[in-house]
């Protein structure tokens, strides 16, 4: 019985460093997250979307921005923003509980890059006790992320 025991303790343990020692870019076929990016001029504004793969995207536009929405990705933690001047960037939330980064002074964002996922409004922030993510537009409390601002109908 003690052999068993050994036996299969040596190949649990075997198996579980092959698997976490394989990078993540090897995971083929497992789709990145897509981030809704609105960038606020003033009274004008941009849409941009783009995936959450690491990749820099160039914005293509000179609009001086002052406030960037992300109603469905944690953006001011896990995307970086290239801006033409230097710009402090600060996080905050919207009235209707999407995230806002503000860029002051306003200036045009030249290049964003996103990388990660984030958990959805009442998708499971910790399973089984371990941590899956942080949360998009929202805090983790009960296992659970839940939204900024609670509406009623």
């Amino acid at each position: 019985m003690m052999k068993i025991t050994t036996f299969l303790a040596s190949g649990l343990g075997l198996f579980a460093s092959i698997s976490f020692a394989m990078p993540l870019e090897e995971r083929a076929g497992e789709p990145f997250q897509t981030v809704h990016l609105t960038f606020h001029a003033g009274p004008v504004s941009y849409n941009l979307t783009l995936p959450a793969d690491g990749h820099y995207r160039q914005t293509n536009n000179d609009l001086s921005v002052n406030i960037i929405e992300a109603p469905d990705y944690n953006a001011f933690y896990q995307c970086q923003f290239e801006t033409l001047n230097e710009a402090t960037l600060a996080s905050g939330i919207s009235p209707t509980g999407s995230n806002l980064i503000f860029v002051g002074p306003p200036t045009p964002i030249k290049k964003v890059r996103c990388q990660g996922m984030c958990v959805p409004t009442w998708g499971e922030c910790y399973r089984s006790g371990q941590y899956v993510g942080p949360c998009c537009t929202g805090f983790c409390a009960a296992n659970r992320c839940r939204p900024w601002v609670y509406t009623t109908v």
